[in-house]
């Protein structure tokens, strides 16, 4: 991945995130950000026995004091995770690795992580994104289209959406009249300009809405701060989100983040366990960095103890023929649904709110993939958080919206995949949302080549492919 974009984000992150130390890694690739200065643990035996080994390693090899390497709060709670910190944010080198390193040899012994970085958790459009929203005419419908279709609320199925919260006046959207959730808490600037990823969770919303009339959807604003969090806080706020409403019969989330660490993120093992034991199917996008490296939550999906309960999404590009070029994939990528150029709700209709550009677009496609105007490319924009952008003297481009919006990312290609699950559950009248999701991925005989693999593709009756030409940026 080209890290133009990632390194901007990061820096948008940071200032969301102003108390904690931020740093990405693994390396130079810039995969993933993280707390600097401090590693993840299971609380208990293992705290005590990696904060010992850290203590030990550092204290024979680095001269650091044992006081140095000590548990910052808060500790454990529900989700049973404490901090370790392992050095000093403020020195110029991460001591992060060197205390993974000091745990490895015990790690091998027992057969399963010990200790991990404390990874930033992000909407999936968010470190990694896709694109940002182009506006669309009122006149236009949205993509995919309502399904035929009624809400009933006795035979509803019920979907959670844990992400951004809803626009003020989301229920002026026709299809999203009976959804309920949070509030975006701040939805513009001083200057009454619409904020970054405003509209992600009500998008979200919307494609729900349109692949499956028959839902009960409750937004949460669980990721309303810049759509970022820290690891350690995520899965205690997932369980507010479930606790508060009740297991859901699906649960969307288009967040994540990539790890290398084979058996997931630390600080949702307790999360992932208690979904296990429910009926819940977990949906999760697969993420927009253009790899194969396993974003979790999705990567679950290719454990076997969580197949039957995560289904992993990528995105395919607009016509719908094979993956978009930011898609993450690979075989933890259960399916693949249009994730390019979808049209649904971004604002309300009651009053046009301008936005203006973050990100520039790219001369090529950033990935090196793309041989058609991918989203990284057209429409052409200059973008307020770009490198070098005061020095040619370019200004960002500005635009308006009021209603309806083109987005991409695995952020969408997400809802589109739980309502066909959804839509299933109606039509069949299945109360179980994972032998839903099973005889959907069995029946889908269609297919779509991502990085040269043929991998199972669902595509909604109502979606319409979008023609691979040139958009042109609204006025």
């Amino acid at each position: 991945m080209a890290p133009q974009r990632f390194h901007e984000q990061f820096h948008h992150i940071q200032r969301s995130l102003p108390d904690v130390p931020l740093t990405m890694g693994p390396d130079d690739s810039a995969g993933f950000l993280y707390e600097k200065g401090v590693v993840l643990v299971r609380d208990g035996e293992e705290a005590r026995f990696v904060e010992d080994a850290v203590r030990t390693h550092f204290t024979e090899t680095r001269g650091l004091v044992p006081d140095h390497v000590r548990r910052v709060g808060p500790q454990a709670g529900r989700t049973g995770v404490t901090r370790i910190r392992v050095g000093d944010p403020a020195e110029g080198e991460d001591t992060v690795p060197h205390a993974l390193r000091a745990v490895r040899e015990a790690e091998e012994r027992q057969g399963r992580r010990l200790a991990g970085r404390n990874h930033v958790v992000h909407i999936a459009v968010n470190a990694c994104p896709g694109d940002e929203p182009v506006p669309v005419s009122r006149t236009e419908t949205a993509n995919p289209g309502a399904a035929e279709g009624s809400y009933d609320p006795a035979t509803a199925v019920g979907v959670l959406v844990v992400d951004t919260g809803l626009v003020h006046d989301h229920r002026s959207y026709p299809l999203l009249s009976h959804t309920t959730g949070d509030a975006q808490l701040t939805e513009t600037d001083g200057d009454g300009l619409l904020h970054q990823y405003v509209g992600h969770g009500t998008f979200i919303a919307g494609i729900l809405a349109a692949v499956a009339p028959n839902t009960d959807i409750t937004v949460r604003g669980t990721l309303n701060d810049a759509g970022a969090v820290l690891e350690s806080e995520f899965g205690g706020l997932l369980f507010e989100a479930v606790d508060r409403d009740g297991w859901p019969d699906i649960l969307s989330l288009s967040a994540g983040t990539p790890s290398t660490d084979p058996g997931g993120l630390i600080g949702l093992d307790a999360f992932m366990r208690e979904l296990r034991e429910q009926r819940t199917l977990l949906v999760a996008a697969a993420g927009n960095n253009g790899s194969d490296t396993p974003f979790w939550p999705a990567a679950y999906a290719a454990l076997p103890e969580y197949a039957d309960c995560v289904l992993s999404v990528g995105a395919l590009r607009g016509d719908g023929e094979s993956g978009a070029c930011f898609t993450n994939h690979g075989p933890w990528v259960r399916v693949h649904a249009p994730g390019e150029r979808l049209t649904s709700a971004l604002t309300g209709f009651t009053t046009p709110v301008p936005y203006v550009y973050q990100h520039s677009t790219y001369d090529s496609c950033r990935f090196g993939v793309a041989d058609y105007p991918c989203t990284c490319q057209y429409p052409r924009h200059t973008g307020v958080l770009s490198e070098g952008r005061e020095s040619t003297g370019a200004k960002p481009d500005q635009v308006m919206f009021d209603g309806l919006a083109q987005w991409s990312g695995t952020s969408f290609a997400t809802p589109v995949a739980a309502g066909l699950v959804a839509a299933r559950m109606t039509a069949y009248r299945e109360r179980d949302p994972r032998a839903a999701g099973a005889a959907l991925l069995a029946a889908a005989t269609d297919r779509a080549e991502v990085r040269g693999a043929h991998v199972p593709a669902l595509r909604p009756p109502t979606w319409r492919p979008v023609p691979a030409g040139i958009p042109a940026l609204p006025a």
